[in-house]
């Protein structure tokens, strides 16, 4: 294999693990591989660790006659992506705000993999939506918003095939804003961020759960999201034997309720927004019809008319959509 200079490392940071690949020019993920995040350890041990994974990641590629060049890396919190700091983030990682990610992994590489010579760093939501922009879902388009629902709600809106992080680096957190669906007996549910009443309070998938026992649903009947979607798949197709009739009954409204929480919170999105394509990624967004209908029913009924034929398409990617959106941070 021919030596190439512009082969990069793109690395997916999680809460709970780091994938991180060897990205050609082209996007192609040539190699990868994963490891569980030390999210109780610190950021020194997480940059130990992140810093480990890259070394191994450049010496496999120099044996196949790759030369690795910079590092891209979507991260867990809010990401200054001019200095390359952990500006906040949530309880998932442990003494990860304040974290000098970019000048913390620069000077443990200069000692590790020389031939590292740019670093840099965005939001793991921004890489994700920049990777789908580039190869996924929304190729070819001059922008996209893509929004993710799953353990939280997240998006990014990709102008130009550049991400709008916002003046303070916040930008794309689309779980934080009203939803009239996050409320019970007219009050405001509870949200992650301190606040209340936000969409991610009801239409992020452990909040569909919540909504299920709200329902009058049963944790004999599911003991997580994942079981209320196979109750309500078997209350759909009229299979009695799985859990109660109640339990079926609030797995099918939590479902409707939190999916249409999501579509309407899209549809305004889009309405402020007009992006060329949108695009809805996450465990939500793969669960199935179940889900999808009436999410993309609540979505198209929020539009003003101009936007009616806005396409809506699943995230295409998967689980490498984070790395190449950070390697595209770096490669020329």
């Amino acid at each position: 294999m021919t030596t190439s200079m512009n082969h990069v490392i793109g690395v997916d940071l999680g809460g709970t693990k780091t994938a991180a690949g060897v990205v050609a020019p082209s996007g192609e993920v040539l190699m990868s591989e994963t490891i569980p995040t030390m999210n109780r350890a610190g950021g020194e041990a997480i940059l130990d660790a992140t810093a480990a994974l890259i070394t191994g990641l450049v010496e496999r590629a120099a044996d196949a006659g790759i030369s690795v060049s910079g590092v891209g890396i979507g991260s867990a919190g809010v990401i200054d992506a001019v200095v390359g700091s952990v500006v906040s983030a949530t309880d998932a990682i442990h003494g990860w705000a304040g974290t000098a990610l970019v000048a913390g992994l620069s000077s443990r590489l200069s000692l590790t993999a020389p031939s590292v010579r740019t670093v840099r760093a965005v939001n793991d939501v921004h890489a994700h939506a920049l990777g789908e922009a580039w190869l996924g879902a929304a190729a070819g388009s001059s922008s996209s918003l893509m929004v993710a629902f799953g353990t939280g709600v997240g998006g990014s809106f990709v102008l130009g095939g550049t991400p709008v992080l916002g003046h303070r680096f916040v930008g794309g957190h689309v779980g934080h804003f009203a939803s009239p669906f996050a409320y019970t007996d007219g009050v405001a549910l509870p949200c992650v961020c301190g606040g209340s009443g936000h969409v991610e309070a009801i239409a992020s998938g452990p909040a569909l759960y919540e909504a299920f026992l709200r329902f009058g649903g049963s944790a004999v009947d599911a003991v997580d999201t994942r079981g209320v979607f196979a109750l309500a798949s078997a209350a759909h197709d009229a299979a009695p034997a799985a859990g109660s009739a109640d339990g079926r009954a609030a797995a099918l409204c939590a479902i409707d309720v939190g999916a249409a929480a999501a579509g309407q919170a899209v549809g305004g999105l889009i309405n402020i927004l007009d992006p060329e394509t949108v695009v809805i990624s996450g465990g939500l967004a793969d669960a199935g019809e179940l889900w999808w209908k009436p999410m993309e029913f609540a979505l198209r009924q929020e539009l003003l008319a101009p936007l009616a034929s806005v396409p809506v398409v699943r995230a295409r990617l998967g689980n490498t959509a984070a790395i190449v959106g950070a390697a595209k941070l770096v490669l020329k």
